[in-house]
């Protein structure tokens, strides 16, 4: 490991192979956390790579709890974070607005670690509770078509890495891996992230994963979302093809807005801008939220355009189904808590 390690510190890239072998070594239990991070800090300095990407979560995805969801097409929407621009959580409010629009989602997430507001954080201020069991979860996946995989729940081992992501404070390799670890098997994927020169080898790495259609973005000023805020930056992975395209909202028939207009809070502010929004409360906020979701259809199959996605995204909202998902995760979750405490 001591070559590896050195390989890194002189910013040369790893073999598949090697990063293999890296990636076994960062969750053995005895390897110093002191090292753990100078070598995700050498990795982020060099940059990273696909294959290091795809051989990282390979090892952490066969470390993943077995969530055994029923046959059918699963779809995640999580992004990488770490870009730094403080917005309100998208992607967790448009699993809503895809649910009710007939996608099933499996939606992955963690708390806060390089943002105001992580994916778990707002679903608890939203009185979801995030910590359920595998069991829990494949149940309401089967009766509403959407649950929320909370990633140390299903990623035990990812425990202490979390405590060297923490101390670092800035983003790792590991926020790019994990919109790749979902423990659902997917064959469709919706992914922003935040470095847009990496948009094509991110598209690879799904690819090499085994996604059969998926698509992956980057937004102006590398939002880990597409925005109303200029052009975005996507490549569409279809069966073998890698099709790269941008994007502005007026392309799908929204208008132009500055990502300040999108700024987030914290959790219990972000929580309250998802329920104006899926009760249909126009702003940018909502308008982004249709951008994302239309291109959550598009890249799911349902919707033939991006365009076309967004009015399907805007009927999940204007028809209350959207809202309805939220209310009825909110439901099962305060039951789970009175059987907890009843028990």
């Amino acid at each position: 490991m001591e070559g590896i390690r050195q390989k890194v510190q002189q910013r040369e890239h790893l073999m598949y192979e090697e990063m293999l072998q890296a990636a076994k070594w960062m969750f053995q239990d005895d390897t110093p956390k002191e090292q753990i991070g100078s070598f995700l800090t050498a990795l982020s300095a060099k940059g990273e790579t696909a294959h290091e990407v795809a051989a990282l979560a390979t090892i952490m995805r066969s470390f993943a709890l077995d969530v055994p969801a029923k046959a059918g097409v699963y779809m995640d929407n999580c992004g990488t974070g770490g870009d730094g621009l403080n917005t309100f959580n998208i992607s967790t409010t448009c699993a809503f607005v895809l649910a009710g629009a007939g996608v099933k989602m499996t939606k992955h997430g963690n708390r806060k670690i390089s943002s105001a507001s992580g994916s778990s954080d707002v679903l608890e201020a939203l009185g979801i509770h995030t910590n359920i069991s595998i069991e829990q979860t494949v149940d309401l996946l089967e009766k509403e078509g959407i649950a929320f995989l909370y990633a140390p729940n299903v990623h035990p081992k990812l425990k202490r890495i979390g405590e060297v992501r923490r101390a670092l404070g800035k983003p790792t390799i590991f926020n790019l891996v994990g919109p790749l670890t979902n423990p659902v098997p997917l064959s469709t994927q919706f992914t922003g992230i935040n470095r847009p020169n990496f948009v094509m080898e991110y598209a690879s790495v799904l690819q090499m994963l085994g996604r059969e259609r998926a698509m992956v973005v980057s937004g102006p000023l590398g939002l880990d979302e597409a925005s109303l805020a200029g052009q975005n930056t996507f490549v569409l992975v279809d069966k073998g093809d890698l099709i790269p395209f941008s994007l502005t909202p007026e392309d799908a028939g929204l208008s132009y807005a500055p990502i300040e207009a999108i700024r987030g809070g914290n959790a219990d502010e972000n929580a309250a801008i998802m329920r104006k929004l899926l009760a249909g409360e126009q702003s940018a906020y909502f308008d982004t939220v249709l951008l994302n979701a239309g291109i959550g259809l598009f890249s799911y199959g349902i919707a033939e355009t991006v365009k076309e996605g967004v009015e399907m995204a805007k009927d999940s909202i204007f028809s209350g189904r959207a809202q309805r998902k939220l209310e009825a995760v909110v439901a099962y979750s305060e039951n789970i808590k009175e059987v907890e405490v009843r028990q």
